[in-house]
């Protein structure tokens, strides 16, 4: 067991996020990561810390000492005892775990012994010492230094700095020089978005009445427009994010506004201030242009004292607000250096795919396969703004299928930028390019150069003949499409690989502490004890690729042969017939859900199985059973599921489901893009 823990140089570091993305960067590490905070200092019933570690990072964190009761035993001469408690709380959270990290005391000016208890525990539990310090702070380097060297007086062990809200000229190699023997594990740059709050934690803090509820929960505030001027002055600041700030008798500015919900700009909310309300007649008149998800506020205090006091909301993430803080954590990974991190740790990975682990190296392996992939969907919010992520972090090289004048539109509305390296490609520019070579594939159906052309109208089918034709590594679609109008299509044109009768599919279910692969749950109804037996196999495969250890379960009603029917007979047959194909495989069947994931019951109804009780890859054995059963796990466990990946296709095309959100559409593109480099090689 080895502990790290982070202690802030002085106040406002943002210690919880460093700390919180530090669990984040070990657990991409596949290490088996405990959290503890051992004194809390919110004013909240629930500390932050704990809270984020829980439901964010999966922790089953211990709760904190109070700082008043901290307070009480230094006061009464017993701070052995305080000691004593704190290291108690952070074995109990090392328990299991290779790694903890310790979040220490924020410096607090009311409570001056802060940094001497930080000393104490980091010398109690014989931990390293990681010091966060602002990177904003003009003698960052030399507070790093000094600190360090104090601390080391003391007997702490300083294993290494992170450096927080570093601005864009940050100088990264002067500050490894200056910090001598201090590593420097990472410097996590200042990003501006992920200060921006929901519009209901704006409600939240003024108190305001919500009139038209809107979308406040989702929407972000990342500016604060006064409207003190004329409609036409306003008119460039009416923008996504923007908070619309003005009294009710302005009646230009409510009809500015309402014009631009109207053209789907997704505005951050319009407070009405002094009490007023919009006119009715107003309010009549572009009543379907304000009912567009804009949420709309009233309060009592006059524009300038209500712009004051939103100016002074509180930095801190607000307890629900899990994609904000989800969005810091993942900032905080990536600016920590993984080599240098990793250097300092002692133990070894656990052999278990962790999900953060997974989706790490997911999209490491997308990076480096350096894919272009093809968006038929590309005038779709949710498909633009993952396109631009991607191209962003360098994910894959994305194409979006669609008019370049709908999708900048539509780009503007959601206030997003389009990075420059993100292509788009026009359908009517290239459509004609395909006719020929679509004849060619569909040839044997008698296919007509007319009908080719008609059929290309498809955004699907038009990308599918890129792919088909390797201008383009892979294709995304089902944003707004069906599974059958993505997968038609790529079985007229791409056809199977070889070896493959059937496409199926498989996801990646994230659970807490495990990467599962659950196939097929979205193509075949209802497959013969063939197919099954292939579905297994391509199932097997997919989980190597992507880092899970395949022990593969054939999931029935029944273990073994305790029970009886076609369906279990089905199972047992496309067991034998998968064994027999590969034989090395770790796979066995039928097998119960529970004999297959739970260690006891594996044990108890299928003694000498090297798959019961610890499969990592569940085959089940129609539609209605995997389908039901993905759902349900996802919904009730609130467990990430990554796809569906379709397998046995020649190249590879991925659908996504209708309701899938922009992080589903990020990973489903990383997918594709080492599908496809798996292909190539």
């Amino acid at each position: 067991m080895q502990i790290f823990c982070l202690t802030p140089t002085r106040q406002n570091v943002g210690l919880t996020s460093v700390a919180l993305g530090v669990v984040l960067a070990l657990q991409r590490e596949g290490l088996r990561v405990g959290f503890v905070k051992p004194l809390a200092q919110d004013d909240s019933d629930n500390e932050r810390s704990v809270h984020f570690a829980r439901e964010i990072c999966r922790i089953d964190v211990p709760a904190a000492l109070t700082l008043e009761q901290a307070s009480e035993r230094l006061a009464a001469g017993r701070e052995p005892e305080l000691l004593e408690e704190i290291v108690s709380l952070c074995l109990r959270a090392a328990d299991g775990n290779d790694v903890l990290v310790v979040e220490g005391l924020h410096t607090d000016a009311s409570h001056p012994f802060t940094p001497r208890i930080n000393a104490e525990v980091v010398r109690s539990l014989q931990g390293e010492l990681i010091l966060v310090a602002n990177a904003q702070e003009s003698d960052v380097l030399e507070q790093v230094v000094q600190t360090a060297h104090r601390l080391e007086q003391v007997g702490c062990h300083i294993g290494g700095a992170i450096l927080n809200k570093a601005l864009p000229d940050f100088d990264q190699a002067r500050a490894r020089q200056a910090l001598g023997e201090v590593p420097l594990w990472g410097v996590v740059k200042h990003d501006p978005a992920l200060l921006a709050p929901r519009t209901l934690d704006i409600v939240r803090h003024l108190g305001a009445q919500v009139l038209v509820e809107g979308e406040m929960a989702t929407r972000r505030v990342r500016e604060t427009v006064v409207a003190g001027r004329s409609a036409v002055e306003l008119l460039e600041r009416l923008r996504a994010c923007a908070l619309i700030i003005s009294s009710g008798d302005r009646n230009d500015v409510m009809l500015a506004t309402a014009l631009a919900a109207s053209k789907g700009v997704e505005l951050a909310g319009l407070v009405l201030t002094h009490s007023t309300e919009i006119d009715p007649r107003i309010l009549e008149l572009a009543a379907r242009a304000f009912d567009n998800g804009l949420p709309i506020l009233r309060v009592d205090t006059d524009t300038f004292v209500t712009a004051t006091n939103i100016s002074r909301i509180p930095a801190a993430v607000a307890e629900d607000d899990l994609d904000r803080m989800s969005a810091v954590l993942q900032a905080v990974a990536e600016g920590i250096t993984t080599e240098v991190m990793m250097a300092s740790v002692k133990v070894p990975a656990s052999t278990r795919m962790s999900p953060p682990a997974f989706r790490y190296k997911l999209i490491q392996k997308a990076r480096a396969a350096n894919k272009r992939i093809v968006l038929p969907e590309g005038d779709e919010p949710r498909t633009i703004r993952a396109a631009a992520i991607c191209t962003e972090k360098g994910i894959a090289r994305c194409v979006l299928l669609g008019k370049r004048d709908a999708i900048e539109a539509v780009a503007k509305a959601q206030g997003v930028s389009l990075p420059a390296g993100l292509e788009i490609i026009e359908p009517d520019a290239v459509r004609e390019n395909y006719i020929e070579p679509m004849v060619n594939l569909r040839k044997s159906k008698g296919l007509t150069p007319g009908q080719a052309r008609e059929q290309l109208q498809d955004t699907v089918v038009l990308g599918t003949m890129m792919l088909a034709q390797d201008d383009v590594d892979g294709l995304v679609s089902g944003a707004v499409h069906t599974t059958a109008n993505t997968v038609r299509p790529a079985l007229q044109l791409i056809k199977t690989a070889p070896g493959s009768s059937i496409v199926s599919s498989v996801f990646f279910m994230l659970m807490p502490d495990q990467v599962l692969v659950y196939g097929d749950c979205a193509i075949n109804p209802d497959p013969t004890a063939a197919e099954l037996a292939e579905i297994a196999l391509q199932s097997a495969h997919s989980a190597k690729a992507f880092g899970v250890e395949p022990r593969v379960a054939m999931i029935s009603y029944s273990t073994g042969t305790s029970g009886a029917g076609a369906d279990v007979v089905k199972v047992a047959e496309a067991t034998a017939i998968a064994k027999e194909k590969a034989p090395e495989l770790l796979l066995d069947g039928p097998l119960q859900y529970d004999a297959a994931s739970v260690m006891e019951v594996g044990q108890q109804k299928a003694p000498g199985s090297k798959v019961a009780g610890q499969a990592t890859v569940f085959v089940f054995p129609d539609l209605n059973t995997g389908n039901t059963t993905y759902k349900a796990v996802q919904r009730s466990a609130n467990v990430v599921s990554v796809g569906p990946m379709l397998q046995g296709l020649r190249k590879p095309v991925n659908d996504l489901s209708r309701g899938a959100l922009v992080d589903d559409i990020v990973f489903t593109i990383a997918l594709t893009a080492i599908q496809a480099d798996a292909m190539k090689a």
